[in-house]
């Protein structure tokens, strides 16, 4: 069945389960206490904040979910009850310690991963992907937007200590091409001639948007010429996706050719809820 996902990733949680606790195991006092890319968020307070993404699944695993949220009618509010939920989490995490968190870490990772394991990838997911857009998401995908979590987060951590080892095809590639699935959206509003492709290359990967009578989406293939190409650089593309860079700086470690204008809204795409 694995075959039939559009973009595998389950098979991937216990290799970054792996490496994250070999990393964390690895830190130095002054290591934890670094910044990350992630704002006001440590070294320390990503990985709380990893152990409560655990958490929370292995809760859903046991039909609990806690309190419901309350006055929830738009995305923004949306986004501003998860990054209440998020920072209350961290505030309490600061009075356990490291060790504390990575043991923790490590004795949750297989639950989650069972929990993962557990769900019909073609049926309903429990949470859309409401950066793609979608009211209904299938659990493939919520799976994969789930990757996305553990490696960008993983990720923030080893752009602080100076390690890029996850920015390798194998794992880089089934995070990048889910945040990917943000664009088709965050294009909605732009307004070009039926045909229009704008191509999008990141290390030597390539991935085309199409403006088709219904809107814009993504295609695999496209033997002609794109009205635009976007080169951009891996490290600048998934802090782009996560907002930790902003688009002018993320335009400084891209190469635009073709209409400019159409490559502007692709330098604020997102693929996390902010």
């Amino acid at each position: 069945m694995s075959s039939l996902i559009p973009i595998p990733t389950l098979h991937l949680f216990p290799v970054l389960d792996r490496l994250l606790i070999e990393m964390l195991r690895s830190l130095s006092p002054s290591d934890w206490q670094k910044p990350t890319v992630a704002k006001l968020w440590t070294v320390k307070d990503v990985a709380a904040h990893l152990l409560d993404g655990n958490m929370r699944a292995i809760s859903a695993m046991h039909n609990h979910s806690g309190k419901p949220p309350q006055n929830i009618n738009s995305y923004p509010d949306l986004v501003s009850y998860l990054n209440r939920l998020n920072a209350v989490w961290v505030e309490a995490m600061d009075r356990v310690s490291p060790e504390q968190i990575t043991d923790m870490l490590e004795a949750t990772g297989p639950e989650y991963y069972q929990y993962l394991s557990s769900l019909d990838p073609f049926a309903p997911a429990l949470y859309p992907v409401a950066w793609a857009g979608e009211e209904q998401s299938l659990n493939w995908f919520h799976i994969a937007r789930e990757y996305t979590e553990k490696w960008h987060h993983q990720q923030q951590i080893r752009h602080a200590i100076g390690s890029n080892i996850l920015l390798t095809r194998e794992l880089f590639y089934p995070c990048i091409t889910t945040f990917i699935q943000a664009l088709p959206y965050n294009y909605r509003y732009v307004d070009a001639p039926y045909g229009t492709v704008i191509n999008i290359n990141i290390t030597g990967d390539v991935w085309y948007l199409h403006k088709h009578e219904s809107g814009w989406r993504l295609i695999e293939n496209f033997d002609n010429g794109a009205t635009t190409t976007i080169t951009i650089k891996p490290e600048a593309a998934w802090q782009m996706f996560t907002k930790a860079l902003s688009p002018q700086q993320v335009q400084q470690h891209s190469l635009i050719e073709g209409n400019i204008l159409l490559a502007q809204q692709f330098f604020s795409s997102i693929a996390v809820m902010a």
